[in-house]
C-alpha cells in the first residue's frame, strides 16, 4: 500500500450533524465581520487584503461537573508570501474561557487531525470540543437525526482550544497567487501552520500563554515537524506536544517489499485484536501481560526469523509459525503461505473470514460484513463507515446553527490535497519513508522544558501502538531526555474517543499533562 493512501485512511475520521437545536442561551445573533464572505471557489475580499473574517458567539457548557462560560470564534488567519501578498485563508474554530484575567496563566492548545487532507472535525466533535456527537460504540450509528451533547470530557476547563483546518480542508483554501502545491507537503504544511500560529498569537494577544500542539494520525507527523520549526525558526518554544495515534517514521507502517519492520511492529496489535475477538485457541485472561509476551517475541525470535530470510532453518521456522498462530489466531497454513508476513489489510480480512466479517482498520473492535470470501484484503473499514455520516452531519448543523457561521460555504471534511510532497528537509525521507522523528528529537534536545505525551489505542491497525513506542525508544535521546516523553495506552483504536471510557481517560491524561507542564490552568 502506498503511504499517502495509507495515512489518508488512517486519519480521516467521520463527521456529524445535530438534531438537537441549540438553546436560546447558546445561540447568538452575531454577524460576520466581513459582510460578503464569498462562495466556495470564488475570490473573496481577503484576496485583495481585507480584514480577516470572524464570528464570535457566547456559550455555556457543563464540563467536568462545572459550569464553563466560553466564547466560540470561527474565523480565518490570512497567510502571506515573502512579498507580503495574501496567499491563503486558514480557518479555525477557537474556544476561549470567559472571565480569565491573566492570559499568561491560561494555556492554549492548537489541535488538528491528519490525512493529510483531513479537517479537524474528528478531534473537534469527538474528543476536545465543548460539544460532541453522541453515537454508540462499535456499531453503526443510527440514521439521522443525530444528537449533540455537552462534552463533559472536553479539556476546555484546562486550556483554550484552537482547531485548525489546514489549506485544502474545512473552509481553508489558497487565494490570490497562492496555489495548493504551496501548502501540500510535509515541509510546506509545517511552514504554513507555523505562520498561522505566529499570527494567531499576535492577533489574539496570546504570546505569553503556555502553548501546546495536539495532533492525531498524520497530525502527529505535522506536530513533530511544526514543533521543531516553531522553536528553531520562529523562536516559539512550546510547553508540550500531545500525540494521538502517532506515526513519525513511515518505515514502521509501510509494508513495502523488503521492509520487514512493520511486520515486527504490527504483531502486538494483531495479538490484541485476536484477543478482543476471542479468536485465540488459548486466550489469556488479561491483555497487557499477554501483549508484553508478544512484544518480546516480536523483537527477538520473530525479528531474527524475518532477518534470516531463506537461511532460516526448517525447525526454527516451524517454531515461529506455531508462535504466530498462537498469538494471532491465524492458521499455520495461512502463515506458511504468507511466508510469515501478514500485512494489516490481509489480517483485517483473514481473522474473521470464516464468520463472513472483516475487522476495522482504524479500530479493529469494529466489524462489518464482507462480500467476497476469497478476497485477499479487507474491502473497506467498518469503523469509518459506522461513524462518518454522524460526524459530518452534526458538524455542519452545529457550525451553521450554534456558531452562526458558514451557511454560504462548503466545508471539506476530507480535502483533495494531492499530490502530497512527502520529501522532508535536506536529504531527509522520501515518498514512503518520511521520518520526522528526528525533528521531535531535535526539538527535545533544544528545549529541555518541552514535554511530549504519546497516546495510543491498542486496537489501532492504522498506526499501531508498538510502532509508535518503538519510535520513541529510537530517538537517540539521553535517559534524562527520554523522561520528557510519557506514554498512555487505551483499550480502543485509532480514534480512542469513540470509546467513552477511553475518552474519559484521554481527558484525564491531557489535563494532568497540562497541569504538570504549565503550572496549572485558569
Amino acid at each position: 500500500m502506498r503511504p499517502a493512501a495509507l495515512i489518508v485512511a488512517a486519519a480521516l475520521l467521520p463527521a456529524v450533524t445535530l438534531a438537537q437545536r441549540p438553546s436560546q442561551q447558546q445561540r447568538s445573533t452575531a454577524q460576520p465581520t466581513r459582510p460578503d464572505s464569498g462562495r466556495a471557489g470564488e475570490p473573496t475580499a481577503a484576496a485583495s487584503g481585507s480584514r480577516p473574517e470572524r464570528v464570535t458567539t457566547p456559550h455555556v457548557a457543563t464540563i467536568g461537573g462545572q459550569r464553563i462560560e466560553y466564547d466560540a470564534t470561527v474565523g480565518d488567519v490570512l497567510l502571506h508570501n515573502d512579498s507580503d501578498q495574501v496567499v491563503a485563508e486558514v480557518y479555525y474554530t477557537a474556544y476561549t474561557r470567559r472571565g480569565v484575567t491573566d492570559l499568561s496563566h491560561r494555556p492554549i492548545t492548537f489541535a488538528y487531525n491528519g490525512g493529510p487532507g483531513s479537517s479537524s472535525v474528528w478531534l473537534h466533535m469527538g474528543a476536545l470540543g465543548p460539544r460532541r456527537v453522541s453515537i454508540p460504540d462499535t456499531t453503526h450509528a443510527p440514521p439521522p437525526p443525530y444528537q449533540l451533547v455537552d462534552n463533559q470530557y472536553s479539556p476546555l476547563d484546562k486550556t483554550d482550544l484552537v482547531f485548525i483546518d489546514p489549506v485544502g480542508t474545512g473552509f481553508s483554501r489558497p487565494v490570490g497567487k497562492g496555489k495548493g502545491s504551496d501548502f501540500w507537503g510535509v515541509d510546506q504544511d509545517a511552514r504554513s501552520l507555523a505562520q498561522f500560529v505566529s499570527r494567531y498569537l499576535s492577533e489574539n494577544g496570546r504570546w505569553n500563554s503556555p502553548r501546546y500542539l495536539l495532533g492525531e494520525s498524520y497530525g502527529t507527523t505535522r506536530s513533530a515537524a511544526l514543533g521543531a520549526l516553531l522553536q528553531s525558526r520562529w523562536n516559539i518554544d512550546l510547553n508540550g506536544i500531545m500525540l494521538l495515534s502517532a506515526v513519525l517514521d513511515f518505515q514502521t507502517i509501510t509494508f513495502d517489499a523488503g521492509n520487514d519492520m512493520p511486520y515486527i511492529l504490527y504483531l502486538p496489535s494483531y495479538a490484541a485484536v485476536a484477543w478482543y475477538h476471542n479468536a485465540l485457541a488459548n486466550r489469556p485472561a488479561q491483555l497487557r501481560p499477554f501483549l508484553q509476551e508478544v512484544e518480546r517475541f516480536a523483537l527477538t525470535d520473530y525479528a531474527r526469523a524475518l532477518l534470516a530470510g531463506g537461511t532460516l532453518a526448517a525447525a526454527d521456522r516451524a517454531g515461529v509459525v506455531d508462535r504466530l498462530a498462537q498469538y494471532t489466531g491465524l492458521s499455520k497454513d495461512y502463515l506458511e503461505k504468507a511466508d510469515l508476513r501478514v500485512d494489516a489489510p490481509e489480517f483485517e480480512k483473514e481473522l474473521l473470514r470464516e464468520h463472513g466479517e472483516v475487522v476495522g482498520r482504524l479500530d479493529a473492535r469494529f466489524t462489518g460484513a464482507t462480500g467476497d470470501l476469497l478476497a485477499q484484503r479487507a474491502p473497506y473499514d467498518p469503523q469509518s463507515s459506522d461513524i462518518s455520516s454522524a460526524y459530518t452531519s452534526a458538524f455542519n448543523q452545529y457550525v451553521h446553527e450554534e456558531l452562526n457561521f458558514g451557511n454560504d460555504k462548503m466545508y471539506a471534511i476530507s480535502g483533495n490535497v494531492n499530490p502530497w510532497d512527502w520529501r522532508h528537509g535536506p536529504q531527509r525521507g522520501w515518498p514512503g519513508h518520511t521520518n520526522v522523528a528526528v525533528d521531535l528529537a531535535e526539538a527535545i534536545q533544544e528545549n529541555p522544558r518541552l514535554h511530549v505525551q504519546l497516546n495510543s489505542g491498542v486496537f489501532d491497525l492504522a498506526t499501531p501502538y508498538f510502532a509508535a513506542e518503538w519510535t520513541m525508544d529510537h530517538l537517540g535521546l539521553t535517559p534524562e531526555q527520554r523522561k520528557q516523553i510519557e506514554e498512555v495506552e487505551y483499550d480502543a483504536g485509532h480514534m480512542v474517543y469513540v470509546h467513552e471510557a477511553s475518552l474519559a481517560k484521554f481527558k484525564q491524561s491531557i489535563a494532568s499533562f497540562i497541569d504538570r507542564t504549565s503550572g496549572g490552568g485558569q
